[in-house]
């Protein structure tokens, strides 16, 4: 259970942190050891403690051009920014006016630490003013007009010098001047964070009173950081106690941490032979990785503009593919890169880039690249060939155009599973006719599913809508398509018939299959459901429905739409019970808790309201009465995501089996019945891993492998993959659909030292 080819670790995500510089994880290892002892000590162990963090500070002064301004250590630039936005806005509690309207303002793209920060100072101190984000162009450049109206009221501004995902800087003295010459006394704040290394800094020359840093952004331990403090400017102790930092900021120094800082002062004081190289070197290493990037991917997209960002920073989308399924690519090349903050992994959407104002799919698709001065040229070379490795890896997949040979490609047969944010397009293969179908055709996936159909040398015989979308366009028309009179869901006006269960259904013949239609109005006037019935020996099996929004994992579809009709859902869920059996595998439209696929069965277990359609329980009366009051819970993504399914139950948690390393390779010898299924792409695997495993089902494949196995969910399977992440999101969706031993390797392949 070993990958037989790892390469060398390329780490491209430093605005997250840096590795620690060996010179400067020396000399804290050093002072541990040897100058261990408490700066504020009288005797010669303390004195010399003490000489480290004085000598520490004149170098952090020099680099910053702080004056007499002063230079406190912290923990990082958290407590940085608590430590200036509360001196501000104690300072300026005492010149509150009564009944007077007061704002504080902080740039729409700056990190959640500050507005949090001044939102929570703002509470606690009891000032009650007015939170107000500065807007931000395209190009992520503040809005001085904005800051031109509102800083005459302001008590305190913040603002930053360097985003943390885009590397956008801001033009500090034309900022300086609008903000002074509305507001002479306001509090100004930057964040400095991504600026050390990267921008000149002359502070005192400025009127910043407060600028927050963090040691681990440039090649120091986490842990450490400091803040500028602009002579005369208000203070208030952010942390009480022993009196350490001549009373500003107490407990006791972080002298490994100082003696790391020292170090790297040293580098960005030194004129020549620093290990931190050039700017016009960073400059090129941008350069060298954009082409790179739109020699592999020439459809990419970059959200920041090079000529006002610096030049450690790449932030770029790429058409058709989610921010996760590059990350996962980059990562089994082993790039590190990020979707953005790393504060914020969690979240899908870049709060920076809708505040630019970018299109939603460059939000969600985000990734961001980024290096720090002491990245080499070879780490450079190395990157840029790695990438074009990655698109070839995508070729070969069928993911991508590709220049060259994929001969020896893996025919696609069955079921695949898109997802853009939470809607669903479903492809159905059949390898042995050349054919293939598409249900509910999203816009943002008509390349990959085009490139796909071109690569695999399939026929599209239809491209299908379940109904009248209201959160997308339908894309049919950007396929080639038979020419053939169709109604408005892409449906065939001339098809042939077939019976099952005593009903007529229009359907579409196509290799050993049937697509057949089904009305299914509800959700809208015009939905209907698509039947895949599948021939064995003379009898047709239903394999897969299609149902659109009428029955979602956890949900019914919504009917408080102007052509809905909860009466005809309920009508539609009883005939559709009367065709499907209760493990019928249900592939609707949308997915909104990576569920996947669902049955009739599944879902009655934890949604009362259909149990009791199922079970004739309840009259058509008492659920339209129901569901208006369910349908009242709906609430749209603030315009940008309109829900289509009204959650009436939670997401289902099951116990797993959850494997170390260790143990599943013990468990493994003594069960050879065992199953280990790797869940990651396909083409995650053409970069040189080795396919040491039973199985390869990737997310997209998941419900096609649900439905191979349908009859047969006792063997006991183990899912693993890079993280962990996806195989127990995956182990949880079979386990709801009746896979009674499943397992999954917990932290996945990164835990793995020889991994």
């Amino acid at each position: 259970m070993t990958e037989d080819t790892v390469l060398p670790q390329i780490y491209l995500d430093a605005n997250a942190t840096t590795p620690v510089l060996e010179q400067a994880a020396n000399a804290a290892l050093i002072t541990m050891k040897t100058m261990f002892g408490n700066p504020s000590s009288s005797h010669i162990t303390g004195l010399q403690a003490k000489q480290l963090m004085e000598q520490t500070r004149q170098k952090a002064r020099a680099v910053l051009g702080s004056g007499n301004g002063r230079v406190i250590f912290t923990s990082g630039a958290t407590e940085g920014i608590q430590t200036g936005i509360l001196s501000a806005l104690c300072e300026a509690k005492k010149q509150i006016e009564p009944h007077k309207q007061y704002t504080l303002l902080y740039g729409a793209t700056e990190h959640k630490a500050v507005p949090e920060s001044l939102k929570h100072w703002n509470h606690i101190l009891e000032i009650n003013a007015e939170v107000k984000a500065i807007p931000v162009d395209n190009a992520g450049n503040l809005d001085f007009d904005f800051i031109a109206r509102e800083v005459p009221n302001a008590l305190m501004i913040c603002t930053m010098a360097v985003n943390n995902e885009t590397g956008v800087y801001q033009d500090l003295n034309a900022l300086e001047s609008v903000i002074r010459t509305h507001n002479a006394d306001v509090f100004w704040m930057v964040d400095c964070v991504q600026a050390l290394g990267k921008r000149n800094l002359n502070l005192a020359r400025t009127t910043i009173d407060y600028a927050p840093f963090s040691g681990h952004k440039l090649y120091a331990p986490k842990g450490i950081g400091f803040v500028y403090i602009r002579n005369n400017a208000p203070f208030t102790p952010f942390i009480a106690g022993g009196g350490q930092e001549s009373g500003l900021r107490s407990g006791t120094e972080n002298l490994p941490g100082l003696a790391a800082l020292d170090i790297i002062f040293d580098e960005l004081l030194k004129e020549d032979g620093s290990q931190f190289v050039s700017v016009d070197k960073l400059h090129d290493y941008r350069n060298q990785l954009a082409q790179a990037l739109t020699r592999a991917f020439p459809t990419i997209v970059f959200n920041n503009q090079f000529s006002n960002s610096v030049p450690t920073t790449l932030n770029f989308a790429i058409p058709g593919f989610s921010s996760k399924e590059i990350m996962d690519l980059f990562d089994a090349a082993n790039i590190r890169v990020s979707s953005g903050s790393a504060c914020s992994s969690k979240v899908t959407r870049s709060f920076v880039l809708d505040a630019m104002g970018l299109p939603a799919w460059q939000s969600e698709s985000a990734i961001r690249m980024s290096y720090g001065p002491a990245t080499t040229q070879t780490e450079i070379d190395a990157a840029c060939e790695r990438i074009q490795h990655c698109a070839q890896a995508l070729g070969h997949s069928c993911l991508m155009q590709a220049h060259h040979d994929i001969d020896n490609k893996e025919a696609l047969d069955g079921l695949v599973q898109f997802k853009v944010g939470g809607a669903c397009c479903w492809l159905f293969a059949d390898k042995q006719a050349k054919t293939a179908i598409i249900i509910d055709p999203l816009p943002e996936l008509v390349e990959r599913l085009n490139t796909i159909l071109e690569c695999q040398q399939l026929t599209l015989l239809a491209a299908l809508d379940t109904h009248g979308h209201a959160d997308h366009e339908s894309s049919r028309v950007a396929f080639s398509l038979p020419k053939q009179a169709c109604d408005h869901l892409g449906w065939p006006t001339q098809t042939t018939t077939m019976e099952y269960k005593g009903q007529q259904l229009a359907c579409i013949p196509f290799g050993h299959y049937h697509l057949a239609k089904l009305p299914t109005p509800g959700h809208t006037e015009d939905s209907v459901s698509f039947i895949l019935f599948e021939q064995q020996q003379d009898t047709p099996v239903i394999k897969y429905v299609f149902c659109g929004d009428l029955i979602l994992m956890g949900a019914l579809g919504r009917t408080n739409f102007p052509t809905s009709s909860s009466s005809a859902m309920f009508s539609s869920i009883q005939l559709l019970a009367t065709l499907a059996t209760p493990d019928t595998l249900l592939c609707p439209s949308h997915d909104y808790n990576n569920e996947f696929a669902t049955t009739l069965s599944a879902e009655s277990s934890r949604n009362g309201t259909l149990k009791r359609i199922l079970c004739d329980e309840i009259s058509v009366t008492e659920f339209v009465e129901k569901k208006a009051l369910i349908d009242q819970n709906i609430v749209d993504d603030a315009g940008s995501e309109i829900m289509c399914g009204a959650t009436v139950c939670s997401k289902d948690q099951f116990s797993l089996h959850e494997y170390t390393a260790s143990e599943l390779a013990e468990h493994m010898q003594h069960n050879n019945n065992l199953l280990l299924i790797d869940i990651r792409e396909p083409h995650e695997y053409a970069l040189n891993h080795n396919r040491a495993f039973d199985q390869n089902v990737p997310l997209t494949r998941l419900t096609d492998f649900i439905g191979r196995h349908n009859q047969d969910k006792s063997t006991p399977l183990v899912l693993v993959c890079r993280s962990g992440s996806r195989s127990q999101v995956a182990a949880q969706a079979l386990a709801r659909l009746g896979f009674n031993n499943i397992g999954h390797l917990k932290g996945g392949y990164a835990l793995i030292p020889s991994a």
